[in-house]
């Protein structure tokens, strides 16, 4: 059976220049890029390439760490504030509409110590400012907030909330999945999360962007590799996926917009008696969420197998 694919948001494929590009590096360029013979120094190489193909579509004063995910990605992120508590500053806010990865490791820190708040959202899916504003203060370690929502596509001005964030003394950390190489990246973000099978790239990888003078303690131990912080040997082949599909984004960004722009008009005239899910106005076009009164989701599912969808 053919599928039509509309999960995009969940995983998309893996683009042909990305995996051509993989295959070397799987096959014949085998060397550990963290050895110091000349196999190993062309593997870094070619790694170092990469993290500036990332580096290209994020702000300039920081530095890239490459992961196995944006899952891990915001693990590591969400270290600084161990070293912030020193400072009296041991609570986390974050957006209760966050993916799990953000929203559930910051719980994780409320049973460490740290005091948790959910923020909530409006009916839209943006963050209530003035209950942000409420909660910032002098112990406030860490604001967290995705820039586009992973659910039902909504925009957040994550710009405006790191400039609150860094009025109280705060860090921002931005989870960026569903919008890195779609939508410009927030330049007022402390700590931006992405990945690589969200933009046509590989599973397996992710980076962070650290901002200039952040320290983060490791989250892996054992090694020092990735700049003492992610111990364990890194993957060229993931590296180089990553970085070309990235490469691609920015080449193609206004020819993909376009594109994406015209099929979500066209699908929002197939779905005109549908409600839409979150902000109408305020939204990735890429993501369509949508319900219907009465609609039994499990039965549509089941019966129109043909299509690969989330509910």
């Amino acid at each position: 059976m053919a599928v039509i694919y509309l999960d995009n948001q969940a995983t998309t494929p893996l683009a042909p220049e990305a995996f051509d590009a993989m295959v070397p590096w799987l096959r014949d360029n085998f060397g550990n890029p963290h050895s110091p013979h000349v196999m190993g120094r062309k593997a870094a190489a070619a790694i170092e390439a990469a993290r500036e193909q990332v580096a290209a579509l994020l702000p300039k004063d920081g530095r890239v760490i490459f992961t196995g995910s944006a899952t891990e990605s915001i693990n590591l992120a969400l270290g600084a504030v161990r070293k912030m508590s020193g400072q009296g500053r041991n609570q986390i806010a974050v957006a209760d509409t966050e993916h799990a990865a953000v929203r559930d490791t910051a719980l994780f820190y409320g049973l460490q110590g740290f005091e948790t708040r959910l923020l909530p959202v409006d009916e839209h899916g943006l963050v209530v400012m003035e209950e942000l504003e409420a909660c910032l203060g002098a112990k406030t370690a860490l604001v967290g907030a995705m820039l586009v929502n992973n659910e039902i596509g909504t925009i957040q001005p994550v710009d405006h909330i790191a400039t609150m964030a860094h009025r109280s003394g705060a860090l921002m950390l931005c989870d960026a999945v569903q919008g890195f190489g779609r939508i410009a990246i927030p330049e007022q973000a402390d700590l931006i999360a992405l990945s690589g099978h969200k933009i046509y790239g590989p599973k397996g990888i992710g980076a962070l962007w650290v901002r200039n003078g952040i320290e983060l303690p490791p989250l892996i131990h054992g090694g020092g590799q990735e700049q003492a912080v992610r111990s364990g040997t890194l993957s060229p082949a993931l590296c180089v996926g990553l970085g070309v599909a990235a490469n691609i984004c920015a080449e193609r960004w206004e020819e993909d917009m376009d594109h994406i722009r015209n099929l979500a008009d066209r699908a929002l005239g197939l779905f005109g008696d549908w409600t839409v899910n979150g902000s109408v106005d305020q939204r990735y076009p890429g993501n369509l969420n949508i319900r219907r009164d009465g609609l039994d989701v499990a039965r549509l599912m089941s019966e129109v197998r043909g299509v690969a969808f989330s509910a």
